[in-house]
């Protein structure tokens, strides 16, 4: 059996963080996971249907990731455990909370439900439902950018892509056969590892022959790098360097985030099958709270501030939800609609 990785200590400085980003950030962290313990809530209400995989405990590696790149240029691709990455992504709470609820005024207009959501504004290029499903994807979104840069004389700076996946996509094809054309073609790209340890019930460690996920970066040339995904500083760091070689030219990254995730695989997994000992070490890491004491400790914010911030996150999580129960149904006429594109 192979033994069991501890958390990777990141060797280098953090990278500089002014009271704003810092703020911004946390933020951002505190509205994914209000925002999931509000979809649990809802779901057992019976206002969500279907599949409904959420994100606590995970937070800084959204954060931490699409907070680095450009907010109006740079593209995002999710997996099933989407919601928090659409909102890091820019993606109003009321538009995110009103999909999962099914109506016209989501942001994939009700048809995407919790594993689709899309926003082309926002450049959110889906959640897929199936592993792995969006690494393709989101190269091919970084191949357009360096096609338009480099075939169609673009001036604007390359467009980045950040392709979320957890650690069981990395035995399926399609990430071998992705990373092998990023480093082909030194695509602008962060492939971000999510690996939170278990593929719904089964141990990372017992499903693949190679645990370490970022060593296979080395097979095709391609920068590889682990870092602790319950600390937005260490996830913030290295994705900053990551966003600044992909824009500069010099090609993709595979990032490991060494997370977890605080819930069951989906609300309806009675999550049985991990120790109780192992869930408190981790909850015991909680990404939020050790920012928060980050930001405390360097004097870059104060209590109050954070409480403030956590006010106001709540007022927004209690209006989505009124968004999404007030706004209508899809209209059983458009039942065709989108499934061809559209002329503006």
């Amino acid at each position: 059996m192979v033994q069991e990785r501890t958390l990777p200590v990141l060797q280098v400085e953090y990278v500089n963080i002014t009271k704003e980003e810092g703020l911004l950030v946390y933020e951002d962290m505190v509205l994914g996971r209000f925002f999931e313990d509000k979809c649990a809530e809802m779901y057992y209400r019976g206002k969500m249907f279907g599949f409904v995989h959420l994100y606590n405990g995970q937070e800084a590696v959204s954060s931490g990731v699409i907070k680095a790149m450009h907010p109006d240029k740079d593209y995002v691709c999710s997996t099933y455990r989407d919601h928090v990455h659409a909102l890091s992504a820019g993606v109003p709470a009321k538009e995110v909370m009103a999909e999962l609820f099914g109506k016209a005024t989501g942001c994939s207009k009700g048809r995407g439900g919790s594993m689709h959501m899309f926003s082309a504004e926002h450049h959110l290029l889906g959640g897929y439902a199936f592993v792995a499903e969006g690494i393709p994807v989101a190269t091919g979104a970084a191949l357009q950018s360096k096609y338009r840069r480099e075939a169609m004389g673009d001036a604007n700076p390359l467009q980045v892509s950040a392709c979320f996946f957890g650690d069981g996509a990395c035995n399926n094809g399609q990430f071998f056969e992705c990373l092998n054309m990023a480093a082909l073609w030194k695509l602008p790209i962060l492939y971000v590892v999510e690996n939170n340890k278990w593929a719904i019930g089964m141990a990372h460690e017992r499903a693949t022959s190679s645990p370490e996920i970022y060593k296979k970066a080395s097979a095709f040339g391609m920068a590889g790098v682990e870092v602790d995904g319950m600390d937005v500083m260490a996830v913030r760091t290295v994705a900053t360097e990551a966003v600044a070689r992909a824009r500069a030219g010099e090609g993709a990254t595979l990032i490991e985030a060494m997370t977890y995730r605080f819930r069951g695989h989906s609300l309806a997994d009675p999550d049985e099958l991990r120790s109780k000992a192992e869930k408190e070490i981790w909850l015991a890491r909680d990404p939020i709270k050790k920012f928060a004491a980050y930001l405390t400790e360097k004097n870059l914010v104060s209590q109050e501030e954070l409480k403030e911030i956590d006010q106001k996150i709540q007022g927004v999580i209690d209006e989505a939800v009124r968004f999404a129960e007030e706004s209508p149904e899809p209209d059983p006429s458009e039942l065709y609609r989108y499934i061809f594109a559209e002329d503006n």
